[in-house]
């Protein structure tokens, strides 16, 4: 099967580097390639800098801003950096054009149209040029796929990622389209949301723009392995709704929007800091039994276990053996900001053990998923900082657990959540493909016959949700009057915003649905800000939740 023909608009060699390392994952693969580059002769940048200074002066204390942002929070990897593609390309057919050209679209010429579809492109991807108009949008055979770096349902125009931080934004968004004639939109081929970052306008974007990077690639060899038809059957699909846009259409801010804007987060930052002078915010367990439901379901009724003021502690699992409930949580010590795994007991009654510490690594650890296979109990630690996904078995329980075996290696993941369904393991977790990315964004799942495999096959649909409002794993998934439900967590606003109640309405090799029953957040009780990790263990019900506490 012949790789799919993809053609590149750009308007320099030199282009951002998440730009190079899309070139670089598609010259690499083995669905598609590059062959045709078109380069936009018509250059901007002609006029001087007196003339760029009167366009802009509009806008000087945005511009302003970010020169300072830029210096300030200097990412690393950086997706802005200038890299050069010249080796990348030097072997792949290059055409130069000088399209018509209007303040903001392009135009391509006949004999330029002529000769770009004597190459017979399947897609196109535009990195370069304006927006782009006529005969261009139809020279390959499944358009011109671009990049809407902003959610073109709430905030259209640009520029990308700075409107979300100005408007602190719960969260920002980017699609990816096949570009039409309709100036307001084009065919959504995918979306994704990310956590807006409210402290940058550079960290915001470098996120977005590197989670970004890995829609092309996946899109691609989606069309490359269930054809064209099929491909674009489902694009269709998505796309058959009409959807009415009532918000302004965006530029760059004006000095007294941004000035405005501005001062408002100086302010709140300065309230910050002074909080945190005297405060932690720090988490802790809540736990409740209902006897007659099993599930606990009103969390005011909850009572709280507090840890000192020097700890927190989070993602608490919950095992009920032998008349006792054992808790297997994160104990984090704020002196040296990492976390190890602990344990502690609770019976009927609520009479609550000291915790002891059961695992404690030179790096971080934290999420201790138990579970219970032929009376053997194994966990999963999250050790995302070791790349690698970590299995255990415990040989004195509780206390006592042995490495088994490493199931995944050199992958980003965390919150691994194992399920057992239709004879297969399936293993849900947020991977971050691309460093610079978040990992509170996208939802993978993998399949295996046993939980100790090293074979893991990755779902077809990776990643099976992007959106970092109920992508990441929150606990178990738990059986309710014969259906399963998935928690999540809505980590949209700020980490541990909520958690999401999901329904899993179809789990195979090749499809994966779910829809959210419930969206849960901390509103019982004014101290408490945050929740995210519920489990349930025989009549004991458990979640964790963020609360203010004094540092003195």
């Amino acid at each position: 099967m012949h790789k799919l023909k993809v053609g590149l608009l750009i308007d320099h060699t030199t282009v951002p580097l998440y730009v190079y390392k899309l070139i670089e994952q598609i010259n690499n693969c083995d669905y598609a390639e590059f062959t045709l580059i078109i380069k936009n002769k018509d250059l901007e940048g002609k006029h001087s800098f007196f003339t760029r200074l009167k366009h802009s002066y509009k806008n000087l204390f945005y511009s302003i801003y970010l020169q300072v942002d830029k210096r300030v929070f200097n990412v690393k990897p950086n997706a802005f950096e200038p890299a050069d593609i010249t080796s990348l390309i030097e072997k792949i057919p290059l055409i130069q054009v000088i399209p018509h050209s209007t303040t903001f679209s392009h135009r391509f010429r006949e004999e330029d149209l002529a000769e770009i579809n004597s190459h017979g492109l399947d897609v196109i991807l535009r990195m370069g040029f304006k927006i782009l108009r006529g005969a261009i949008l139809n020279a390959a055979k499944y358009g011109i796929w671009s990049y809407h770096h902003g959610d073109n349902n709430v905030n259209r125009g640009g520029p990308p990622g700075v409107w979300e931080f100005l408007h602190n934004c719960d969260e920002t968004g980017v699609i990816l389209q096949i570009l039409t004639e309709d100036l307001d939109g084009g065919i959504v081929i995918d979306r994704s949301y990310s956590k807006t970052d409210n402290s940058s306008v550079i960290r915001n974007n470098n996120n977005s723009y590197w989670k970004a990077l890995s829609m092309i690639p996946r899109n691609l060899k989606e069309l490359y392995t269930s054809g064209g038809t099929v491909f674009m059957e489902r694009i269709n699909a998505k796309n058959n709704a009409p959807y009415f846009y009532f918000n302004k259409l965006f530029v760059n801010p004006t000095n007294l929007e941004f000035t405005k804007f501005f001062i408002i987060k100086i302010l709140k930052k300065i309230k910050d800091k002074v909080f945190q002078l005297f405060f932690n915010n720090q988490w802790i367990l809540l736990y409740s039994f209902n006897k007659s439901e099993r599930l606990s379901q009103s969390f005011f009724r909850f009572k709280k276990i507090q840890p000192p003021k020097d700890r927190f502690w989070a993602d608490p699992f919950a095992v009920h053996k032998n008349g006792l409930y054992y808790i297997f949580f994160e104990e984090l010590m704020y002196k040296t900001h990492k976390g190890h795994l602990a344990v502690l007991t609770i019976d009927n009654k609520g009479n609550i053990s000291t915790p002891v510490t059961i695992l404690e690594k030179d790096y971080h650890l934290s999420y201790p998923f138990v579970m219970e296979s032929d009376n053997k109990f194994f966990l999963i630690p999250e050790c995302v900082v070791q790349k690698r996904i970590d299995l255990y078995q415990c040989i004195d329980f509780p206390h006592k657990w042995e490495f088994v075996r490493t199931l995944m290696n050199n992958v980003s993941a965390v919150d691994a959540t194992i399920h057992f369904h239709d004879n297969k393991y399936w293993m849900f977790c947020n991977i971050k493909e691309n460093e610079g990315a978040s990992t509170s964004d996208e939802l993978f799942i993998f399949y295996a016959d046993h939980f100790n495999s090293t074979d893991w096959h990755p779902h077809a649909k990776n990643p099976v949700i992007s959106d970092v409002k109920k992508a990441r794993p929150a606990g178990k998934i738990f059986k309710y009057k014969n259906e399963y439900y998935r928690p999540s967590q809505d980590c949209s606003r700020h980490y541990g915003r909520g958690i999401n109640i999901n329904r899993i309405i179809l789990l195979n090799e090749n499809e994966y649905v779910e829809e959210t029953i419930q969206n849960m957040y901390s509103n019982w009780e004014k101290s408490i800000s945050s929740i995210h990790t519920i489990n349930f263990a025989g009549d004991l019900t458990i979640i964790d939740g963020q609360t203010r506490r004094s540092k003195y």
